[in-house]
């Protein structure tokens, strides 16, 4: 029995309890669906609403030959402590250990040193079922599978990059139904009111951007045909009859032929269901948003990351801050919700750019917007920039790539307040009862206070 897990529990994440917005975990899923295809049978161990303890015990209670683990920021401190109970347990050491995932292509030798046996380095579909096909015919894991790296005599073996899969028409819908989406379904009506199930119909992105990982699919972008999401949307429909949907992928309105498409599609079917979106402003348009809204669409995340066009230029962003606001602004006109992104503390971002970031949060307006400081993710553009500012000695058993700091314009505590400082300053603007109008004045005036006296 092959075994297939995320480690991401989230009694364990503070945050996620404070938002609950669970998502299945769709790789595994996609992966579990794939090797059913090929008769490789599998069981998905959905650690999201479980324990530590409940994975272990499940694990004890039926050891697996392989297991296959989903690795990322998020997971990997978990996945680190799942390995490290695999291979000291007597019931478990014989349990081949299989990662997979964005974390892995960068940090390949150290997760191998940490007792994995096998690392899947990029597209997992194709390389997990050849892995496990071989696996069950010898006894043992390939040493030259394409898309994999392990050490084998105390060598370490990277082997060549696996082919993307071409038609990713061919792939079957994530198997859903061996977790249980009830438990995803149900959080989500609690806390908001409506229950929501996520959804992919890409792969990869073609934009540049300097802080974003590609170590999954490189900057290749390749889709799913409108009419085989319009068929998963149906069945969705007639099996759970979700409230809304949440598109995962970063650039929905990439294909505005697709988008016609898809549109045309949905309404023709009766299978519009209401959907929220990531885009961009430079493939937004009057059109595009008109079909977003006869498709269902009620909400869209519009990427801005800052007001400045000095740090948007300097992400490689390749988009006009100006565009970004008029989109957002005509998005909001067609009753269609708003949200976007910002990253302060980018290398070379001074006072003067943030001020124009809260310039440009007051002026579009977004109904919704989250604020997060800038962190290298090793093997993007930007980690190569200030690999060398660098400041924190990285414990890899004990920490990730969100923990890493590096020299900026100004000190660290001095971003961790204009946090604030433009968190307040675009509240006093939005906020309408004057007390609570006044609070955010001095909140906002706190914060600069304290910029100032930091540097």
């Amino acid at each position: 029995m092959i075994l297939l897990t995320h480690g991401y529990f989230l009694c364990e994440d503070q945050k996620e309890q404070a938002v609950m917005k669970p998502y299945v975990p769709l790789g595994i899923l996609y992966i579990s669906a794939f090797l059913d295809e090929k008769n490789i049978e599998n069981e998905v161990y959905d650690s999201t609403f479980s324990t530590f303890e409940n994975l272990k015990n499940h694990i004890l209670n039926s050891p697996p030959v392989l297991i296959g683990i989903y690795t990322n920021l998020m997971t990997k401190i978990n996945v680190l402590k799942i390995i490290s109970f695999l291979k000291t347990n007597a019931l478990t050491t014989q349990v081949k250990i299989i990662l997979g995932g964005p974390e892995l292509r960068h940090y390949t030798k150290e997760y191998l040193e940490h007792g994995a046996d096998l690392l899947i380095i990029g597209e997992g579909e194709d390389t997990m079922a050849e892995v496990c096909s071989f696996y069950n015919k010898n006894k043992f894991l390939p040493q030259h599978c394409a898309g994999t790296a392990l050490i084998h005599d105390n060598t370490l073996i990277v082997n060549a990059e696996r082919t993307l899969i071409k038609d990713i028409n061919t792939l079957p819908f994530p198997n859903r139904k061996k977790v249980d989406l009830s438990l995803y379904l149900n959080t989500w009506k609690k806390h908001h009111g409506k229950s929501v199930v996520s959804v992919s119909t890409m792969r990869g992105c073609p934009y540049t951007c300097k802080w974003c990982s590609r170590a999954i699919y490189g900057g290749s972008y390749r889709r799913r045909s409108p009419l085989k999401v319009v068929e998963e949307l149906l069945s969705l429909k007639e099996e759970y009859n979700p409230d809304a949907i949440w598109f995962v992928d970063d650039v929905f309105t990439i294909s505005h032929k697709w988008l016609k498409e898809f549109a045309e599609l949905i309404i023709k079917k009766n299978g519009v269901i209401p959907y929220e979106i990531i885009t961009r402003a430079d493939r937004m348009n009057e059109e595009v948003i008109r079909l977003l809204k006869q498709s269902g669409c009620f909400r869209v995340w519009i990427g801005a990351e800052s007001g400045s066009q000095n740090i948007i230029d300097a992400m490689d962003r390749r988009v006009d801050v100006t565009q970004v606001k008029e989109m957002i602004l005509l998005t909001k006109k067609y009753g269609i919700e708003t949200g976007t992104f910002i990253m302060l503390g980018y290398p070379g971002e001074t006072k003067k750019d943030i001020r124009q970031t809260i310039n440009h949060l007051r002026n579009s307006n977004p109904d919704f917007y989250t604020i997060t400081l800038a962190y290298p993710i090793k093997g993007t553009p930007l980690y190569t920039e200030v690999e060398k500012s660098i400041t924190a000695n990285i414990s890899f058993s004990t920490m990730t790539d969100r923990d890493l700091d590096f020299i900026r314009t100004h000190s660290t505590r001095y971003y961790r307040h204009a946090l604030r400082w433009v968190h307040n300053s675009v509240e006093f603007k939005k906020e309408a009862n004057l007390f609570k109008k006044s609070i955010f004045m001095l909140k906002s005036a706190l914060s600069q206070l304290l910029m100032s006296a930091i540097k």
